[in-house]
């Protein structure tokens, strides 16, 4: 995940703070002097660090320490606000148009994840009770076209092309189309270029002339660090855009260019890619990323994908049958299957205080598919009565999941560990117990 590297070099420079009474001007030049290489190794933009820098130090120099705080802790919050403010102190939304249909441009360089990503973003507003239209605006790159078809099908959303016509006629059109079919969001999907020129501007300021959009939203990569800043300045100069999307940011992006953008062009950052999926992406929120970087965990983010993952009338079935002490195998899939739709395991976890960096933590993605594998090749009767389960019941579920009847038998033993956990919480067991049965579950699938 992006970040990784920032969030241990700052926890590491933090962590030489602790301890001290009081801090002194050459301890706070010596963690300054950390933090700056910190975010230059994380490519943030060296003007960026430098401002950066300078107020925190300003903030930090005769700042007396809070009753509740100790120095370390009084530098983690001015760290902490100052990150806020560094990204654009709150989230920025799309502005929607009193006039419909509301017409969103998406622009960026050819790879950014445009064509995705935009899709992404008009199945967020599709979930939200919007009608999108997908425009394909891309002429140039082979199968753009069919690629935005494919996406739109799977989201369900309708998708408008007129083939090879000038992408300014095809604006137009769609427009008209969204007007006459009740699509109150028009996407445009404007073609990209493997580099900024001349060409690629004028024909996005012409569709822009023409059009008028509401929001001109610029998709870059975050994996290309200070280029993708750069390409943020170029476009910014050109288009006047109106807010950024940051994609692939759940890959090794070191990312810098999540805190640079909003400081080179004075645009926020509104939303994120996190994944290949295409319901992964989320509006930015400033104050959540910020966390993030410090290692204090993203809980409301972690919230709002359990939201969106978990069955609300299975979560109350499963409360009923926790408190009767029912908790079978078949319910544990079901638990499987939803926490495996928020996400990977490290990105979950990640989202905990005090996990950020994760170092003693050892996180098996696979864990939870072979699990899910294990439960799939027992029949029915058995995932409600795991009892059952003997030597030659056990070697058929092996073969038919190509596991091992030692990995049926650990599965059996973390099954029954969650069992005695429900039932020593539905006993009302003290909780300095059940937290010393919590610590004996290291071996639950992907731990």
């Amino acid at each position: 995940m992006a970040f990784e590297g920032l969030t241990a070099k700052l926890n590491a420079a933090f962590k030489k703070l602790r301890g001290k009474g009081r801090l002194s001007e050459s301890d706070i030049k010596d963690a300054m002097r950390e933090i700056r290489l910190a975010l230059l190794e994380a490519d943030v933009s060296y003007k960026v660090v430098r401002d950066f820098v300078k107020s925190v130090s300003e903030r930090c120099v005769g700042q007396d320490v809070m009753e509740s705080l100790t120095p370390a802790q009084m530098i983690v919050k001015i760290v902490n606000e100052e990150l806020i403010a560094l990204m654009g102190s709150e989230n920025q939304r799309i502005t929607i148009s009193p006039k419909s249909p509301t017409v969103v441009m998406l622009v960026g360089l050819q790879g950014a994840g445009k064509t995705t990503n935009g899709a992404k973003l008009a199945g967020m507003f599709k979930k939200q009770g919007k009608r999108p239209l997908l425009v394909a605006c891309d002429i140039y790159r082979p199968a753009a076209i069919k690629q935005l078809e494919v996406v739109g099908g799977q989201l369900g959303i309708p998708v408008f092309q007129m083939g090879q016509e000038n992408p300014v006629k095809i604006a137009k059109a769609a427009i008209r189309h969204a007007q006459q079919h009740g699509n109150d969001m028009v996407f445009l999907d404007t073609a990209g270029r493997l580099h900024v020129d001349e060409a690629l501007m004028t024909e996005l300021k012409s569709i822009k002339a023409e059009v008028e959009p509401s929001e001109i939203m610029l998709v870059v990569d975050a994996m290309t660090g200070q280029d993708a800043v750069n390409a943020a300045q170029t476009f910014n100069e050109w288009l006047d855009i109106d807010g950024v999307m940051l994609t692939k940011l759940d890959g090794d992006a070191r990312g810098g260019a999540a805190l640079s953008v909003k400081a080179v062009t004075g645009k926020p950052i509104k939303f994120i890619g996190t994944g290949e999926k295409l319901d992964m992406i989320e509006p930015f929120h400033p104050n959540r990323m910020a966390s993030r970087i410090l290692g204090m965990g993203d809980v409301l983010s972690l919230i709002e994908k359990a939201e969106q993952a978990l069955d609300e009338k299975k979560a109350m079935e499963l409360e009923q049958k926790l408190r009767a002490n029912k908790f079978t195998l078949a319910d544990f899939y079901d638990q499987l299957v939803q926490i495996k739709n928020m996400g990977s395991m490290q990105d979950i976890l990640s989202m905990l205080p005090g996990m950020g960096s994760m170092k003693n933590v050892q996180v098996d993605e696979k864990a939870l598919s072979r699990t899910e594998a294990i439960i799939l090749s027992m029949t029915p009767y058995e995932r409600e009565n795991p009892n059952v389960l003997n030597s030659s019941r056990k070697r058929r579920i092996a073969l038919g999941c190509g596991m091992k009847v030692e990995d049926i038998n650990r599965l059996l033993k973390q099954f029954d560990q969650m069992q005695q956990l429900v039932k020593q919480m539905n006993s009302g067991g003290k909780k300095n117990k059940l937290l010393s049965r919590l610590g004996g579950m290291k071996g639950f699938p992907g731990m």
